[in-house]
């Protein structure tokens, strides 16, 4: 059966004039004339064939048959308000979970959040410091930035950013015990956060395999082996992402011109429901917009003295 439905306009007007109980009001609230509202009544009633409001004096008055219309027509309107609420809303308002990388989120994300914040004040976030895969089905996150291959099934992924490694010390640290050349690495404590396999790949790419530091300390993730190296107890591996800012302020330097790929990358990953959800995508748009900003060449990061000339022939090692 076909739905004949009165035009719009002229149930708007009816509406408001309703409501208000006035011609005068209802034509400020529509922002249009009071004969336009006038008119727009005179001809849903000429639609409808029936009488919905007449005059009580100074205010209108309803009508039986405009008694019965008043609420369904009310409520109609009340919900498309509310299902273009429902709609606008999650890109400004709400709650969003998010796992990230230790070091990501301290070193890079954290000090740029201000801008996030800025533009969208009304979404509430939590973040989580987390590189575990098992986050991505967990129902309370919904979005990741992991560091990985990128092997991830059953979800939505999107490489965010590929990553150059390289040595990092402090300045105090190489001022009392000077680095040279890539064979002083043997006075030196090498900090890892994984078990020895991307100095591996940078050693192998310096051709110094043989090189025996002084000691070995192992983190459980890549700020602290970033921090240690602050702090002056040993030379870490840093990234082209995460230790950009250390090396702008001078905390640390790079005492080579040596950087490698590494063989995993940062990822921007979450459920596939999660990601058609406005507010989830809001947030990803924001990520990859302010990983544009990031310097388009590893050179900019990496201003070592010291020049090594990379191994012919050298390979990064594959994940085990």
């Amino acid at each position: 059966m076909s739905r004949r439905l009165p035009p719009l306009n002229p149930l708007r007007a009816f509406e408001a004039a309703a409501r208000h109980g006035s011609l005068t009001k209802a034509a400020g609230e529509l922002n249009v004339t009071h004969g336009a509202v006038s008119h727009q009544i005179r001809a849903l009633e000429a639609t409808l064939k029936v009488k919905l409001l007449e005059r009580a004096g100074a205010r209108l008055k309803l009508t039986p048959q405009g008694a019965e219309l008043l609420p369904a027509v009310t409520g109609a309107f009340e919900s498309i308000a509310s299902a273009t609420a429902r709609m606008t809303r999650p890109t400004s308002s709400g709650k969003l979970t998010v796992t990230c990388v230790p070091a990501l989120l301290s070193l890079w994300l954290m000090p740029r959040l201000g801008g996030f914040m800025a533009k969208y004040p009304g979404i509430s976030l939590t973040f989580n410091a987390s590189n575990d895969p098992r986050d991505i089905h967990a129902p309370d996150i919904d979005v990741c930035l992991l560091y990985g291959d990128g092997s991830w099934t059953d979800c939505w992924l999107k490489r965010w950013s590929t990553l150059e490694l390289f040595p990092v010390v402090s300045p105090t640290l190489i001022n009392n015990r000077p680095i040279r050349s890539v064979r002083d690495l043997a006075d030196h404590v090498l900090l890892h956060a994984d078990e020895g396999r991307e100095w591996h790949t940078w050693l192998a790419a310096a051709d110094a395999l043989d090189i025996k530091p002084l000691q070995r300390h192992g983190m459980a993730d890549a700020r602290l082996a970033t921090e240690a190296a602050v702090h002056g107890h040993g030379v870490a591996l840093g990234d082209s992402v995460t230790a950009s800012s250390m090396l702008a302020k001078g905390q640390l330097v790079t005492p080579f011109n040596l950087s490698v790929p590494a063989v995993d990358a940062f990822y921007v990953v979450c459920r596939n429901e999660v990601k058609s959800a406005p507010i989830a995508q809001v947030f990803i748009d924001w990520l990859f917009a302010e990983r544009e900003e990031l310097p388009a060449r590893t050179e900019q990061a990496i201003s070592g003295q010291i020049a090594i000339r990379k191994r012919r022939g050298a390979k990064t090692v594959p994940a085990e």
